[in-house]
């Protein structure tokens, strides 16, 4: 299933010079020599064994999809999407690769590489969540309209973006797959650092659950559960879906508070807007 508009949509030709949009058009064979990385890449980390297998398949079938580029300033060629593939056709010992020349915004290079590695499920999570930062902060989208060009919920994007809150070490145990996002985010509900890094050390020690983790989770912050009317937990589904954050609900006889949650002022802002 196709992320947002697609890739398609981001990188169609907007214009409408004729002569311009029949060259953007045509796959070209640019020398490997001119092309640099795409400033912009969110991927950070590419695994060797997977360039040569690359590298071998191009070696017996050639690059069966052409790399999107860009012209720089100075004659050469950025890439934008089909950073992979250059560099397995360098390992192949090819000279040059085909590709597809486009005009594009700084903003557009940066959505093209991200929804190509998401729909290619290339990213870590932290890179995933940084590029989203990236478009937020250096572009001025919100949550709300990146959700809409990557395809995913607008809570996906804010819970994705709150990894980058954890320390360090945590984040490179979720890049080294050593755990997940999910037990990642459980570890948020832990505020202090060293009780994070004790919790992580006890997760690597052995295998835990992400409830079991928001188990502990809760028992260290003096959380307790309560039974709670299944009509108001319904509610409470209803308004996180609508809402796309935590909601809690709280009732005593005909009185009581809904509590809202949001992790940024962007998001407060968001949810404003939605509530007025």
């Amino acid at each position: 299933m196709a992320l947002g508009k697609g890739l398609g949509a981001l990188i169609t030709p907007t214009n409408n010079n004729k002569k311009e949009d029949n060259f953007e058009g045509r796959i070209w064979q640019i020398p490997l020599s001119k092309i640099i990385a795409n400033s912009h890449q969110p991927r950070q980390n590419f695994e060797e064994k997977s360039l040569i297998d690359l590298a071998n398949s191009i070696k017996e079938h050639g690059v069966l999809q052409p790399v999107v580029v860009v012209e720089s300033k100075d004659g050469g060629y950025e890439l934008v999407a089909g950073e992979r593939r250059a560099r397995a056709s360098k390992l192949a010992g090819l000279t040059t690769v085909p590709a597809v020349v486009k005009k594009m915004k700084e903003q557009q290079k940066l959505e093209v590489a991200l929804i190509e590695n998401i729909q290619r499920e290339d990213l870590d999570p932290i890179e995933e969540a940084f590029s989203y930062k990236r478009l937020i902060e250096e572009f001025g989208l919100t949550q709300e309209e990146v959700s809409q060009k990557v395809g995913k919920s607008r809570s996906a994007i804010a819970n994705s973006i709150r990894l980058l809150e954890l320390p360090d070490q945590i984040q490179n145990a979720l890049i080294n797959k050593k755990i997940n996002s999910g037990q990642a985010r459980a570890l948020l509900g832990l505020k202090d650092e060293a009780e994070q890094l004790s919790m992580l050390s006890s997760m690597l020690g052995e295998k835990i659950s992400v409830r079991e983790i928001e188990r502990s989770v809760r028992v260290k912050t003096g959380y307790k559960q309560s039974k709670k009317d299944p009509n108001i937990a319904y509610l409470e589904n209803e308004l996180r879906e609508s809402l796309g954050t935590k909601v809690n609900i709280k009732q005593k006889g005909e009185r009581g508070s809904i509590i809202i949650d949001f992790y940024s002022k962007e998001e407060f802002e968001s949810l404003l807007d939605k509530l007025k």
